[in-house]
């Protein structure tokens, strides 16, 4: 029996320079992670805090939203109206009640857009300062984008030992 090797194990991945490769690596790991643990999960138990601790359905919530954010604060923008509107809906299920289908297709799309991002970042920009928030907290275009990828990783850890727990 061969074990499926990890995104970065096989090799460059077109159109992203190899400075980044490592970011698109990691986002695209969590994608066939988050596919691979959420699958068949059942919708009851979305919402279910375990010890307290974060839902499912929060995790994938964060995972759409915290890469949205710090990609936007890597092309030295401010966050959007909408975008505010969601990190306040983290942790809450919808009126309509979310599938989990819905929200893994929301980090699915989100990753799209964060590669298309990478595919089209200049970078000679890497090095220069962004500010992080209204306070204005001091990072750079590389720092954002490797926090990015690392705490995309941490919650999908995360959401898969609490899709497992609630599971049992």
């Amino acid at each position: 029996m061969s074990q499926k090797l990890e995104v970065w194990q096989r090799g460059p991945l077109p159109d992203i320079h190899p400075l980044l490769q490592p970011v698109a690596h990691a986002l695209l790991q969590a994608r066939e992670e988050i596919e691979e643990y959420m699958s068949e999960f059942p919708v009851a138990l979305l919402w279910e805090r375990p010890a307290g601790m974060a839902s499912t359905g929060f995790h994938l919530q964060h995972l759409s939203g915290v890469l949205d954010r710090v990609f936007t604060y890597a092309r030295a923008e401010g966050l959007s109206e909408f975008q505010f509107a969601q990190l306040a809906e983290e942790g809450k299920d919808s009126a309509e009640g979310y599938t989990v289908a819905d929200l893994v297709n929301r980090f699915n799309r989100q990753v799209d857009v964060a590669m298309e991002q990478l595919k089209n970042t200049d970078i000679s920009t890497l090095p220069d300062f962004r500010g992080i928030g209204r306070a204005k907290l001091p990072s750079t275009v590389i720092g954002l984008l490797f926090h990015a990828a690392e705490h995309t990783m941490r919650h999908v850890g995360q959401l898969m030992v609490t899709a497992v727990v609630v599971k049992k």
